[in-house]
């Protein structure tokens, strides 16, 4: 098997998730008491926030570039970015490593594709809704992105960091996330994209007739294909 190397720490909540969900699906495959072999580097959360409200996606991108040159000098034969936000500064993390780099969108692209949608909506974190980053990246892949008004973008943004991250989970912040699906779908989105690491530990696929695609989930199995191929 290859040795996977992970940048996580954004949050710890996804991180856990990314690890346990790797390990199990190998386990799967595998058999016996098989786990995937990885490398796991955890930032300090704090340090990575305070760039992106200060907007200083440069000191970002150098930080988790550093992150990546280190796990692929541990050994790290491929690396993985525990997180959909930080994808922002994906081109500088990707140059400074020449292993190959498991890009999320390149994940996600490929499963709306498979299931047959061509417009999809999105619920991530501001940067994530805003930016462009992740709705052009898609484009340019074939697919087209809604997402939410400003003020339902600003509420999404702040359950995010200000609970799920921490690991709080309230059941009023999770209708207020099925709402958002609910006119996502209204407005001609063919599925919903849980474009943060975090939302798949609020809202599940039972929770909405909406078809949902877990981002976390598909990602974790592309690092899975890797570690197993």
């Amino acid at each position: 098997m290859n040795t996977l190397g992970i940048i996580g720490g954004m949050s710890p909540e996804s991180t856990a998730a990314y690890y346990l969900h790797i390990n199990r699906r190998v386990n799967q495959i595998k058999g016996g008491n098989h786990s995937a072999p990885l490398l796991l580097h955890s930032v300090e959360f704090q340090h990575i926030a305070d760039c992106q409200k200060s907007g200083d996606w440069p000191q970002a991108g150098s930080l988790l570039a550093q992150s990546a040159r280190t796990l692929q000098n541990a050994g790290a034969q491929g690396i993985l970015l525990a997180t959909n936000t930080m994808h922002k500064v994906a081109v500088p993390i990707a140059a400074a490593v020449s292993v190959p780099f498991l890009h999320i969108l390149d994940a996600v692209a490929q499963a709306v594709r498979v299931q047959g949608f061509a417009t999809v909506g999105l619920l991530g974190t501001r940067f994530t809704m805003q930016d462009g980053f992740y709705t052009d990246g898609l484009a340019e892949r074939g697919i087209r992105t809604l997402v939410p008004d400003e003020a339902e973008q600003a509420e999404i943004h702040r359950i995010i960091f200000d609970e799920l991250c921490t690991g709080q989970i309230r059941e009023d912040s999770k209708r207020r996330y099925l709402n958002a699906i609910a006119a996502l779908a209204k407005r001609g989105a063919q599925a919903v994209i849980l474009g943060c690491t975090e939302i798949g530990l609020l809202v599940q696929q039972g929770d909405t007739p909406v078809p949902l695609l877990d981002s976390t989930e598909i990602h974790v199995q592309k690092a899975v294909e890797f570690i197993v191929d």
